[in-house]
């Protein structure tokens, strides 16, 4: 048998331990506690020096099971799954960070990211620095000597910013920081940041890793040492733990990750390419596109253009809630990654708690739509957007 194996087949078949009665699916584990044989083995367990299951907040049969391959599908020495992407960022954060630290955080990340480095952090004296994620030059003038982490999402929510995540590792190396990728639109079936330099990847699996809007979790994958030294002892104390039955979920999910990226990264083109052509879109972002402006550098860090389009209607806010409201196949919801079209306005809902001017420098207009695709056929999405732009 081979002893390395394509992302598709790792997604099907990595991670899985099967117990005495040999079954063929991933089994379930829905318990809070484990039994030991002896008071012994109980101190052991619990000391580490023993491995084993010891309790479903850190260690869990089916939570290792999707761990596992995450972490093989990322290429990553290990991986820690936690109840949702933000607590994700959380954890990574509490294990690399502490009072008078300092962050390099791209402008374009997602509205909570923001308000979790900018106000949460900031409240326990962790500054964050936000600089244009494509702009190489402004990482490395926001440097400072306290300077602990790089956070990068990149392609970017919404706007599908693309940074060079090479280039922005060999700063971070140089300033000593440890860089974070959110790697949440592209997966690891279309980019692989830790063999582009990253150290750290995290995720959101409420979203593609899922892909069909069933669960919440969360995930941060990379070296043993910053994953299980780290981020693991902070979700072992504090408990943001992803619970068994959302980890199965995910489990399944990864089996058709490839498949589903690969079919709505092309749903995703032919619709940003139809748009581009209405008069009454005034601008599409999205990564596949030659008129995008990071087209180039996506196409080499990238296996394509991924599965959102976002767009500019003419006309501001009232006529991009006119778009949104005469939609009667896409979903108007804020999450993405389904495999259900959804379609949200980005400057009322995911980036509406933060400030009009912290909106402004991101690039995110009233006029603005997102729209993260999905499985219908592309021209039945064309259809259901046509009615309310005409």
């Amino acid at each position: 048998m081979k002893d390395t194996f394509e992302l598709a087949t790792l997604g099907v078949r990595a991670g899985q331990v099967r117990t005495e009665f040999n079954e063929h699916a991933e089994a379930l584990f829905l318990t809070s506690s484990f039994v030991f044989d002896s008071a012994a083995q109980a101190a052991a367990r619990f000391s580490g020096a023993e491995d084993g299951f010891v309790y479903s907040r850190f260690s869990n049969p089916t939570v290792s099971m999707m761990q596992a391959r995450l972490a093989a599908l990322e290429g990553a020495e290990a991986c820690v799954a936690t109840a949702s992407g933000m607590s994700a960022i959380l954890a990574t954060a509490m294990a690399l960070l502490k009072q008078g630290d300092h962050i390099v955080c791209s402008s374009a990340v997602f509205g909570s990211t923001v308000q979790l480095f900018g106000g949460v952090l900031a409240r326990f004296g962790i500054d964050t620095t936000f600089v244009p994620g494509h702009e190489v030059a402004a990482w490395e003038q926001a440097v400072r000597p306290a300077t602990r982490m790089f956070f990068l999402e990149t392609p970017s929510n919404p706007l599908t910013e693309v940074s060079d995540i090479a280039a922005v590792a060999a700063i971070a190396k140089r300033a000593g920081a440890t860089f974070v990728v959110d790697n949440c639109f592209c997966t690891p079936a279309l980019q692989r940041p830790l063999e582009l330099g990253a150290d750290l990847v995290v995720h959101s699996a409420t979203k593609y890793l899922d892909g069909q809007g069933r669960v919440l979790g969360g995930a941060v994958a990379g070296p043993r040492a910053l994953v299980m030294d780290g981020v693991y002892s902070v979700l072992r104390t504090a408990g943001p733990s992803l619970s068994p039955f959302n980890a199965w979920v995910i489990l399944k999910g990864l089996e058709t990750l490839a498949l589903r990226m690969q079919a709505q990264s092309s749903n995703a083109l032919a619709l940003a390419r139809w748009l581009e052509a209405h008069p009454k879109v005034s601008r599409v972002y999205y990564p596949g596109l030659a008129s995008h402006p990071q087209h180039a550098l996506a196409m080499r860090q990238q296996k394509s253009g991924g599965a959102v389009v976002s767009f500019d209607v003419e006309g501001g806010k009232e006529a991009a809630w006119r778009v949104v409201d005469a939609t009667r196949l896409i979903s108007i919801t804020a999450n993405l990654g389904d495999v259900k079209s959804t379609i949200t306005h980005p400057a009322s809902t995911t980036h509406g708690r933060i400030s009009a001017e912290a909106r402004a420098a991101a690039g995110i207009g009233d006029g603005l739509l997102r729209v993260a695709v999905g499985l219908e056929a592309d021209a039945d999405l064309c259809a259901d957007l046509a009615r309310g732009l005409g």
